[in-house]
């Protein structure tokens, strides 16, 4: 995320998101009743010049604000919507007043008015520095099958399966070396379509994740470089999921989100497991807890975060020192 300007006087904030990470942050940012603006795209019709209705009219693009009345972030498709009201733009192509959808895209410029508090301008902050960080990735490798797992702000995004074209035996399949090697190849191409790359966590079963990193010391040393191995009882989507649980991606890089999240988690599971009077959850309960000056760590869902009371416990907790 870049900030390009900034007026505290009137609370606004011009920013530019450059990853799918940043429209994630930005649907959590902005809130409803805020006022944004941008360029948009709106297809004009002229009503007054008597063609049929098959003529679609002409698409322009120009600036628009609005007041936001629904916000939705889809992380599988890649996109950011805000929904509201039309307050400012050309009066001659869109009535003020009317609704109007604007859908963010990565490196748009996104005008943002509001009351900023102090959670929505650390969030801001954790946007601008995760973007400066290189990524990591896990390889979840197994003979014939290999899936990625982009470490990002916001969960997984899943990339693959590669499929490799490998017999079992050497003396069935006389290309054997040369199919295993086409198919290490076809896992780094994918790999090096997100450099750069500050960890690359190769895991799976068996010893097919040393004999890739084996390939990579020789044909890609600065690759070999930053990998580590682990290995977990399964491939696929279930090995990425069991090396995020076991801490290992929080001990390689403290900024990994997701990572840090489900150790918090799996922290107050095993804390509600046991009956330990260390933590506690539920609104009342937490509330109460954090009026008393007893909350060290406050964990709040993204669905929750734009409540009213629990912005109030948020603020609880942190003026009381949590």
């Amino acid at each position: 995320m870049q900030i390009k300007n900034q007026d505290k006087k009137i609370g606004l904030i011009e920013v530019v998101p450059d990853t799918l990470d940043d429209l994630w942050h930005l649907s959590h940012i902005v809130e409803v009743n805020d006022y944004i603006s941008t360029l948009t795209t709106r297809r004009i019709q002229d009503t007054n010049s008597g063609k049929t209705r098959a003529d679609r009219g002409v698409k322009k693009t120009f600036y628009l604000g609005l007041r936001v009345e629904k916000i939705s972030f889809h992380k599988y498709t890649g996109t950011l919507r805000f929904t509201g009201i039309i307050e400012s733009g050309p009066e001659d192509l869109i009535p003020l007043g009317s609704h109007h959808t604007i859908n963010m895209q990565v490196n748009n410029s996104l005008k943002i008015q509001k009351k900023w508090n102090k959670w929505s301008l650390d969030r801001l902050t954790q946007a601008v520095n995760a973007s400066k960080r290189a990524n990591e990735i896990i390889v979840a490798i197994e003979d014939n099958n290999t899936e990625l797992g982009l470490i990002k702000q916001y969960g997984i995004e899943y990339v693959g399966p590669i499929i490799g074209d490998i017999s079992g035996k050497q003396n069935i399949d006389k290309n054997r070396k040369q199919k295993i090697n086409e198919y290490y190849e076809d896992i780094t191409k994918l790999i090096l379509q997100h450099m750069p790359i500050n960890k690359l966590i190769i895991i799976g079963p068996g010893f097919t994740k040393n004999d890739y990193y084996n390939y990579l010391d020789e044909k890609h040393p600065d690759l070999a470089k930053s990998a580590v191995l682990e290995s977990t009882g399964a491939g696929g989507h279930a090995g990425i999921q069991e090396v995020l649980k076991n801490g290992l991606i929080q001990n390689l890089t403290k900024d990994a989100k997701i990572a840090t999240e489900i150790s918090l988690v799996n922290t107050l599971l095993e804390n509600i497991g046991k009956s330990s009077n260390l933590v506690t959850y539920g609104v009342n309960q937490v509330n109460d807890a954090a009026n008393m000056g007893a909350v060290e760590k406050l964990l709040v869902v993204d669905e929750l975060v734009r409540q009213d009371n629990i912005q109030k416990i948020m603020n609880t907790t942190e003026n009381m020192g949590g």
